[in-house]
């Protein structure tokens, strides 16, 4: 079909090719390692913030009396958001957790279509 000539000429052209995909590859490899850096450093802290989140969550409450008592003592309505705070905003986040629906998975609210 092909003259041999042809075919070797072919041949160089695919292995050219093949180095040049294969360069492109490593051009991108780099270019992502390189643009998602900071990602993963952004991660890295997340992750950290995730492992003190429980604990400086347990640490608000008692901080919070301590300075409700001695810092903000004089302050009324400061000393009172300060001191309350911690226990407002757990009770807020528990009902805010609570589900308005069911537990069986359905709606209190009739069907759309049924209106």
């Amino acid at each position: 079909m092909y003259p041999h000539a042809e075919l070797i000429r072919l041949a160089a052209h695919k292995v050219a090719l093949q180095h040049n995909i294969a360069f492109r590859r490593a051009q991108c490899r780099y270019a992502a390692a390189h643009v998602l850096r900071p990602v993963a450093s952004v991660d890295r802290m997340l992750a950290g913030w995730r492992g003190l989140a429980p604990w400086l969550q347990l640490a608000a409450v008692p901080l919070g009396f301590v300075l409700g008592r001695t810092v903000f003592r004089r302050w009324k309505i400061l000393g009172s958001l300060v001191r309350f705070g911690p226990i407002a905003l757990n009770l807020m986040r528990g009902v805010a957790g609570r589900s308005s629906r069911p537990r069986d998975g359905t709606s209190l609210m009739p069907p759309a279509n049924a209106l």
